[in-house]
């Protein structure tokens, strides 16, 4: 049976995680020596590259010292962490990364939280050493510190630590001595991620992510935690509300460099798809025909904020999209439900609204974004904090982590307007020549806050707003302040001399 190691790379947003992939990529040989493949390789949706960041987790595998190596490339913003949750069930080590000057980040606190939640062995990657004012040494003990603040096991907290930079393409144990290679981290995933355990029995499988073809239709995807699976083969499928349907697998395939390749048996440990299962879900469980035994589901983090979404009942109706109806609209909606944990769609009294449950607003603006580009036309409402009831009765609204990295001089405007929104300065310290700020702030404080604070200080902001849940794996609730946002709207009558 061949070696098999399961990574997710996990880490805050813009760390250097997908670009960390690419060259593991080609430190494998995935490629041809003429191909041309740019830079980012994994991140292939228009919107991703517009953006500049990932949104879907993917998948990809190489081969290292007859080792296969499965890899998660994984979203760094906070908006799609429920990505980083589903996906982490097939993992049996992590990659954490962490850029050199900037140290851990709300992000990787939150990322990091899940994974030692289940277990999983870390190793930490201090990357971007080649950057000016980077503190490698000082960033690997504020790592150590979170990951006991984390309660980390002992194992877990004996992490190697490997330096480098993703861009320039080396990693070496000793960021003073560059290496010309990433073999350094290859070697420690060898040794230090453990191998995937193998389980005879009956199989088990979790469904943790899906894909789709037009020839096949709805393919599943995820790890074979125990048995083996056959093409061919019956199955069961154990649903949501407990019930189970049996099913026959057509076809099997596993991971291969950037794409699959089909296999008549699957291994335990191995991440595969299945292709011949009809109307599943993802944390529903593929088991045996007979002894079904399903998996404890998949817990993803509720939602923080809703929208409306509506049909385009205006004049210009039918202007750009051709998608016009509510049931369009509806199937598009629920459809992205199946494979998008973190998101809700409700249906309202009216047959054509529908409120859409989502983790910000960044997570909303995708996908409104999405089905525009696919043709649907919609009208959207403006995003409103979801509130919950306290044991009290107490009103409860949820409360974020802002972190915003300014100039100096600058700092007192971002204090201002964080405070306007309710915020409340936790830390504010120098990094460099630009002065670190953390704040707690109301869900509802954020709404528009970005382009005001870009506005305020002539776009020197960086990390605006890098927004992140703290306290107990999730954003902490407290009861909302009465006092009003003030509403800072006005109109100018004349802003110079005139002649």
């Amino acid at each position: 049976m061949q070696k098999i190691r399961n990574i997710a790379i996990i880490a805050h947003v813009d760390h250097g995680k997908t670009t960390l992939v690419d060259k593991i990529l080609h430190s494998c040989s995935i490629f041809r020596d003429n191909e041309q493949t740019g830079d980012l390789i994994l991140d292939n949706n228009d919107l991703e590259r517009e953006r500049g960041i990932t949104i879907v987790s993917k998948n990809v595998s190489v081969q290292y010292k007859d080792v296969k190596i499965n890899i998660i490339d994984t979203p760094g913003h906070a908006d799609f962490g429920g990505e980083v949750e589903r996906v982490l069930r097939m993992a049996d080590g992590v990659i954490l990364l962490v850029d050199a000057f900037e140290g851990p980040m709300p992000q990787t606190r939150f990322v990091l939280s899940k994974a030692i939640a289940l277990g999983l062995k870390p190793i930490v990657i201090v990357n971007k050493v080649d950057k000016e004012n980077c503190r490698p040494d000082e960033v690997h003990e504020s790592v150590f510190d979170l990951m006991f603040n984390l309660e980390a096991t002992e194992d877990q907290l004996d992490f190697p630590c490997i330096y480098g930079s993703s861009k320039q393409g080396w990693m070496s144990t000793d960021w003073k001595q560059p290496t010309d290679n990433i073999i350094p981290l290859l070697d420690a995933i060898i040794e230090h991620i453990p191998a995937s355990k193998v389980q005879e029995g009956t199989p088990q499988m979790q469904i943790t992510s899906l894909d789709y073809s037009s020839f096949v239709g709805r393919i599943a995807i995820g790890r074979l935690e125990r048995g083996t699976l056959t093409e061919g083969m019956q199955i069961s499928l154990c649903k949501a509300d407990g019930t189970t349907k049996k099913m026959r697998i057509k076809e099997l395939q596993v991971f291969e460099g950037l794409g699959k390749v089909r296999v008549e048996k699957v291994e335990c440990g191995e991440i595969c798809a299945i292709t011949g299962i009809e109307d599943f879900e993802i944390g529903d469980t593929v088991a045996d025909a007979e002894n079904p035994e399903a998996l404890e589901r998949i817990a993803i983090d509720e939602p923080t904020m809703n929208m409306l979404f509506t049909i385009n009942n205006s004049p210009f109706f039918g202007k750009e999209g051709k998608l016009v109806t509510s049931r369009h609209i509806r199937e598009r909606l629920f459809k992205e439900t199946e494979k998008n944990l973190a998101l809700k769609v409700m249906n309202t009294e009216s047959e054509d609204k529908f409120l859409v449950f989502g983790r910000g607003i960044l997570h909303l603006s995708v996908l409104i974004e999405t089905m525009r580009r696919e043709g649907y036309e919609l009208q959207v409402g403006q995003p409103q904090v979801i509130f919950k009831e306290g044991e009290n009765g107490e009103r409860l609204e949820p409360i974020e982590t802002l972190v915003v990295d300014v100039p100096a001089e600058v700092a007192g405007k971002v204090i201002e307007l964080a405070t306007q929104g309710k915020g409340e300065l936790l830390i504010m310290e120098p990094k460099g020549d630009l002065q670190h700020l953390e704040f707690n702030i109301p869900s509802r404080g954020l709404i528009g806050l970005r382009s005001k604070v870009l506005t305020a200080t002539f776009g020197e902001a960086i990390e605006v707003p890098d927004i992140d849940v703290v306290d107990v794996l999730f954003v902490l609730f407290v009861e909302v302040k009465n006092s009003p946002f003030p509403v800072m709207s006005g109109l100018i009558l004349k802003s110079s001399v005139g002649p």
